[in-house]
């Protein structure tokens, strides 16, 4: 349940243009309209008051100075470039998303949000990138016929108007260049020839909109709801930005000017070409027929994707943030390894693991369909049928965990073990076979009852961890103790949000020199070390931690427990960059090769550990 304000924090202070400003306003207006409680971050001044009148924004929904912070759900910040200060200090508060951020601390955003960004053009690349989305409501704009004139034949690089060409001119709210000012002039002297309707936007925060009389042009501070009034217009000149592409994507043609170089960059990786104003006249051509006028575009695209309103996609998130290092609890700042659409993976500096913050819970129910349907798709039949063989896996790790009791003069008279995530029990069977008096808990409810009634071994239905009260009943009401000689997750551990309250749950539980035992993947198997990106992209949305046995050693250390022995498993030499193509033969020279290196250089792509209560 969402139980506090988004706060939205744009660039305002002059010199930033009122791109970042404007955004964030309508913004606000759209996640107040969806009833959601957003509030802007700004104390209005003689300039941007202007701007803020200008769109009808409602002072009640600004930040109040005179109060404390309050509790958000997230802060998103549009601040062209944010400082190291900023960051600090808003991360401090609550989950931080950047929506266009260019600066040097952009790696330390929690989640990106590229619109005006080109993918590629800078470091790290954004969790979404998508020219789609628009300032405003798409609900409420009309959108040019793009299949009937005035929009041109794509293989062709011209527009023809028979009639009056409506023009709009917009540089931004403060123009410093004049761009605005220069291409009205130009427009306007061409008036009488090319039959233009010229309107000029001077811009909210621009000191020089009261002084600007050109003939033939009409002057205006602002639109209001600018977007939903673009069809009206043949032509859009503006600089590289949102209404660039909000023109575009609402039927009206663009030429494109710049006011910097990193502008003219920008709109060139995106795929613009620009004309300046030295040619402008040259991109306008009279033809002889009819006296039509045509105009020569340097670059015109028609985007694909379907348009999005920035405040449907920010409204839709429940973000899941780490504040510190799920695992040894370390409060620094990680570096990002990899972002996806939903999810980012950051790496602790302290202890090596990699994690994963999300921008929504994981479409993910660990009931009956987790066993069969989805176990299915993956491996070809369900968990029962696969019972047996998961059981012969747990005869051989049982082996070891007796083998570590045994060298610590530990092997006590049908020693205790308590499988986590015991699923339909196979392992609990085997440790059964092995002498050992097992104890189940997992979170579907059939798999309990299953273990319970068919197997004959005690489990329950339960998330880990439990409250102590309930725990001590449930092990009592099987004539339990609640501690145990082994505490076992197979390919459970990397579920769990907080490990680091996992772990101490599980020492707690452990009899001095107990043995933790779990299996996990890898992040620095073969799949990992040859593409760490499509390797996290692949991996599942409810793997919160990734190991690998380089760095387990350390992390469980910081948790309390000594490493005694690491597995390498998972090997598939199928997977080698290069040369896994030709080891589909399992019987081959290859597959068998490729295998004895990924055994000697600990290439698998999950591994086993087995770790004693310090």
């Amino acid at each position: 349940m969402r139980n506090g304000q988004i706060l939205i924090v744009p660039a305002a202070e002059t010199g930033r243009g009122g791109g970042h400003l404007s955004r964030c306003i309508t913004l606000v207006k759209d996640l107040r309209s969806f009833n959601r409680e957003a509030v802007l971050y700004i104390k209005p001044d003689a300039r941007t008051e202007n701007l803020l009148t200008s769109m009808n924004f409602n002072n009640n929904w600004l930040f109040a100075f005179e109060k404390s912070f309050e509790t958000y759900d997230f802060i998103i910040l549009d601040r062209y470039k944010t400082s190291r200060d900023e960051i600090i200090f808003w991360k401090n508060l609550a989950p931080v998303i950047g929506i266009d951020e260019g600066g040097a601390y952009r790696d330390s955003f929690d989640f990106l949000i590229d619109i005006l960004i080109p993918l590629n053009f800078i470091k790290p690349s954004a969790n979404i990138t998508s020219f789609a989305l628009s300032t405003g409501k798409t609900n409420s704009v009309i959108t040019r016929n793009i299949s009937s004139p005035p929009w041109p034949d794509q293989n062709q690089n011209y527009l023809t108007f028979k009639n009056k060409i409506k023009i709009l001119i917009s540089f931004g709210h403060e123009d410093p260049a004049c761009l605005g000012v220069k291409t009205a002039r130009i427009l306007s002297s061409l008036k009488s020839e090319y039959n233009f309707d010229i309107t000029l936007l001077t811009g909210a925060l621009s000191r020089r909109k009261n002084q600007i009389k050109i003939n033939n042009v009409t002057s205006l501070e602002a639109i209001p709801n600018l977007a939903s009034r673009l069809h009206e217009y043949d032509l859009v000149i503006t600089h590289y930005g949102i209404t660039a592409y909000e023109a575009l994507f609402f039927g009206t043609p663009v030429l494109l000017d710049h006011p910097t170089t990193y502008h003219r960059k920008i709109a060139k990786a995106a795929g613009f070409q620009s004309f300046s104003l030295k040619n402008l006249t040259a991109v306008l051509k009279k033809t002889s027929n009819n006296n039509k006028t045509t105009v020569l575009l340097p670059s015109l695209s028609c985007p694909e994707e379907k348009n999005q309103c920035i405040a449907e996609l920010v409204n839709s998130f429940f973000l899941m943030v780490n504040k510190k290092c799920p695992v040894c609890g370390d409060d620094k700042t990680h570096n990002s390894v990899s972002r996806f659409n939903d999810r980012s993976y950051r790496r602790c500096k302290k202890c090596g693991i990699i994690y994963m913050d999300r921008i929504n819970a994981p479409p993910i129910e660990y009931d009956n369909d987790y066993f069969f349907d989805s176990y299915i798709k993956q491996y070809g039949k369900t968990y029962l049928e696969d019972f047996e063989n998961i059981k012969k896996s747990g005869i051989k790790r049982m082996k070891t965990i007796k083998n570590l009791h045994n060298n610590y003069k530990d092997k006590k008279d049908n020693p205790s073990l308590l499988d986590i995530g015991c699923a339909y029990g196979p392992f609990l069977a085997a440790a059964k076979e092995e002498g050992y008096s097992p104890f189940g808990i997992d979170p579907a409810k059939e798999a309990a009852r299953y273990v319970n009634e068919t197997l004959g071994i005690p489990a329950i239905h339960s998330f880990f961890p439990v409250s102590d009260s309930a725990f001590n009943d449930a092990c009592s009401s099987f004539n339990f103790l609640d501690s145990f000689n082994a505490i076992t997750l197979w390919f459970v551990i990397e579920h769990f949000t907080d490990c680091l309250r996992v772990l101490n749950e599980i020492k707690k539980y452990l009899k001095p020199n107990g043995i933790l035992a779990f299996s996990t993947p890898s992040f620095s198997g073969v799949s990992g070390r040859s593409d760490i990106k499509k390797f996290l992209s692949a991996s599942p949305a409810d793997h919160f931690t990734i190991w690998s046995p380089s760095m387990c050693k350390k992390a469980l250390f910081f948790a309390g427990f000594k490493a005694e022995k690491i597995i390498n498993a998972g090997h598939h030499p199928e997977r080698f960059p290069f040369f896994g193509k030709f080891a589909k033969n399992k019987k081959g020279f290859i597959y068998n090769a490729l295998h004895v290196i990924s055994r000697l250089f600990a290439l698998g792509d999950t591994f086993e550990v087995y770790a004693r209560k310090i």
